[in-house]
C-alpha cells in the first residue's frame, strides 16, 4: 500500500456539529467560513483537524464562547454525550453571564426600531407637512 496518512481527530466543522454547537454541519462550515471559529487563536477551516487539549474560540448567536476540547468524535450523540466532548472555560462563562445580565437590564436601541428608513412617498409627505407648517409660521 502506497503511503497513507494516519487518521487524526475529526474535522472542525464535523466536531462543532457532534458538539452541538450549530444545528447542522452546513451552519457550522458557514460560521467557519466567516472567520468565526477560532482553534487555538488562529483563524480555522472547515477542514482543520482537531486534538485533545485544542482551544476553540467561537460565536453562538453572537455570544463569544470559548471552549477546550477534551474527546473527540465525528458522530452526533445526545446532548449529555456532547457536553462531555468540551469544557468551557471560566472567563468565557463569566463574559457568557455578564452579557446575558446587560441583555436583561436593558433593551438595544437599534431593536426598537419598526421601520426602516422613509420610502420616496413618505419623505415628499414630510417635505409637503413641513413646508405648510412653515407657512402658517411665518404668517404670523
Amino acid at each position: 500500500m502506497p503511503n497513507t496518512p494516519q487518521p487524526g481527530g475529526p474535522r472542525l466543522d464535523k466536531w462543532l456539529w457532534a458538539a452541538r454547537f450549530y444545528k447542522t454541519r452546513a451552519l457550522a462550515v458557514e460560521q467557519i467560513s466567516k472567520g468565526r471559529v477560532a482553534v487555538n487563536g488562529l483563524a480555522a477551516k472547515p477542514a482543520r483537524e482537531l486534538h485533545v487539549g485544542d482551544l476553540v474560540e467561537l460565536r453562538q448567536g453572537g455570544v463569544p464562547r470559548t471552549v477546550r476540547v477534551q474527546a473527540l468524535t465525528a458522530l452526533r450523540g445526545p446532548a449529555s454525550q456532547a457536553q462531555a466532548l468540551y469544557v468551557e472555560t471560566a472567563q468565557s462563562i463569566a463574559l457568557r453571564q455578564r452579557m446575558a445580565q446587560l441583555r436583561q437590564q436593558g433593551v438595544e436601541p437599534a431593536h426598537t426600531l419598526t421601520e426602516g428608513r422613509p420610502t420616496k412617498r413618505n419623505r415628499r409627505e414630510l417635505v409637503d407637512w413641513q413646508r405648510w407648517s412653515a407657512s402658517t409660521d411665518d404668517a404670523e
